[in-house]
């Protein structure tokens, strides 16, 4: 598992949630029927953000797919081309302008996701704004799911410690066609057996434009 984060860390997060509250409230104040209904709260976001409320690991999130979480919806909010190339399994695609016309449930536990997690945190703050509770970001995007589920990796080196929580990560990724490897380092060109590409030569090109851009 990724570490937690550091004081410093906290801070930083904090001044990103607050530049989100700017940039959220600039789009509602264009749209009278979206700034009537958005409530914002500020400190309680920054609440959620220093408590790490507002996103999920990877792991937890292909815990809660695995599990059949009832209620979760998994939001992809990338472009239909990189939807159709690759997408996290069960989920489906609303793009970020369309989240505030979407009429979620309030019961439903919403998890967006873009390719490192800058645009699902945008979307995180658009959707509690409008009163979702129940709404998180995939820490680190795409780029976390192929890391950590897709590819997990483990050093030849680990501590029998690190080798048991390893054998949970094995199981989980390879439930999802995964390809966990120990006594390597992490591959920046992954070998990816998920079958959400059309075969593994357009899957392996997704997986090499995927980590080309980052948003």
């Amino acid at each position: 598992m990724i570490p937690r984060l550091t004081v410093h860390s906290g801070i930083a997060r904090i001044a990103a949630a607050v530049a989100l509250v700017a940039g959220a409230l600039a789009v509602f104040a264009g749209t009278p029927d979206r700034a009537r209904s958005a409530r914002v709260d500020v400190a309680e976001l920054a609440r959620a953000v220093v408590h790490e409320d507002d996103h999920v690991s990877a792991l937890e999130l292909a815990e809660w797919i695995r599990d059949r979480r009832p209620g979760l919806r998994v939001v992809d909010i990338r472009s239909s081309n990189d939807f159709e190339a690759f997408h996290i399994p069960t989920a489906e695609r609303i793009p970020l302008g369309d989240l505030t016309k979407t009429p979620f449930r309030r019961d439903e536990t919403i998890v967006l996701y873009s390719e490192g997690g800058t645009h699902a945190a945008q979307g995180w703050f658009f959707l509690r704004a409008l009163g979702y509770t129940r709404v998180y970001f995939l820490r680190g995007g795409l780029y976390e799911w192929l890391d950590e589920v897709v590819n997990p990796s483990m050093p030849a080196t680990a501590s029998d410690s690190a080798r048991k929580a390893f054998s949970r990560v094995s199981d989980l990724s390879r439930y999802f066609g995964g390809s966990p490897r120990v006594g390597v380092s992490r591959l920046t060109d992954p070998v990816i057996s998920i079958p959400v590409a059309h075969d593994s030569t357009s899957m392996r090109q997704a997986v090499v434009n995927i980590r080309g851009r980052g948003c």
